[in-house]
């Protein structure tokens, strides 16, 4: 195996709306404080909102929370999707939100792979080939270098 995972020349020019950014193994790994600290928030507003839609079901005798009301659901919400829209717009792909799974779409050796994180890790040191997804995850190459 090669010693990086790189984009093809020019690939990050040349992406355009129909094609996934291909990152460098230095460019996702530079962007995973802050995918934890979103992560870490969505984490929070995903657990109480599912507590506070809970507590405000009709069906199981709901009207009143800790949390908040109607108003406080809504902001949890618009707050969840602001955070979801993140990713997209940076080019990382999310695979799941419970638990949080991503990808960075990448190359490595030539074949396309996606650079994969799991919510609760701390670095990114996983990836698997896209064409066969999540069931094909396995650890970096210990020769993979920051590229």
């Amino acid at each position: 195996m090669s010693d990086d995972v790189t984009p093809p020349s020019g690939a990050a020019e040349a992406s355009g709306p129909s094609e996934p950014r291909i990152f460098t193994l230095a460019e996702a790994r530079a962007l995973i404080p802050e995918v934890r600290e979103r992560v870490s928030e969505l984490v929070t507003l995903r657990a109480d909102f599912a507590e506070l839609a809970a507590d405000l079901d009709p069906q199981r005798g709901g009207g009143e929370s800790a949390l908040g009301g109607r108003a406080e659901l809504k902001a949890m919400e618009a707050r969840v999707s602001e955070l979801q829209a993140w990713f997209p717009e940076q080019g990382i792909e999310v695979k799941g939100l419970a638990p949080v799974l991503i990808d960075f779409p990448a190359l490595l050796d030539g074949i396309s792979v996606r650079l994969c994180w799991l919510e609760g890790e701390f670095e990114l040191a996983w990836y698997h080939r896209s064409d066969l997804g999540f069931i094909a995850r396995r650890p970096l190459p210990p020769t993979t270098t920051e590229g």
